[in-house]
């Protein structure tokens, strides 16, 4: 399998695949959300993963913040994650995420936030955050699946509220929607 950055002749590719995973009620909106993710964050992390010349996969980490008691902490969201679904589990999402984390380990970033299934993301080394002291940006993300890693650059006094940055509430991508309400 290969791992490699996004570039920009994979655009449609990443976007169609996003439609995929995510099916039609939410897979528009995903690859829109992708779009706007790479206009509005330049230094966002976009790898993408091919399997015997086959597309296959693709996770973006953006930058977000955490409002912390001593200062704002720039940190990131793992946002949106997409493999095909005829190449899920396999590893293909978690080679994905292990390779973005190590990269922005060695960009200094300290922590990595995400919404996700705890059992998925678990398994790369995510837990809840709310036992770590990290507030969610959300009445309607759940407790369980808000989630968080600690990397190196991470110091103790860093708590506080993650805040998704503006892409992700222009596109209503924050928490989970009740559709009878």
């Amino acid at each position: 399998m290969l791992i490699r950055e996004e570039q920009v002749h994979d655009h449609e590719l990443v976007c169609a695949i996003h439609r995929r995973a995510f099916g039609t009620e939410h897979g528009d909106t995903v690859a829109e959300l992708v779009d706007a993710l790479r206009r509005d964050d330049p230094t966002a992390v976009s790898l993408v993963s091919e399997e015997a010349d086959d597309f296959v996969g693709h996770v973006m980490f953006s930058q977000c913040l955490l409002d912390a008691q001593r200062r704002l902490v720039d940190v990131t969201s793992l946002s949106p994650l997409a493999v095909a679904p005829e190449w899920q589990r396999r590893g293909i999402g978690s080679a994905l995420i292990r390779r973005g984390l190590q990269e922005l380990d060695e960009r200094g970033v300290p922590l990595v936030f995400l919404e996700g299934d705890p059992r998925y993301y678990s398994r790369v080394g995510f837990s809840p955050a709310g036992e770590h002291g990290f507030r969610k940006p959300s009445l309607r993300i759940p407790d369980r699946c808000f989630q968080v890693i600690k990397l190196s650059a991470y110091e103790p006094w860093m708590t506080g509220t993650f805040v998704y940055s503006s892409t992700f509430w222009r596109y209503d991508c924050v928490g989970v929607r009740d559709k009878k309400a």
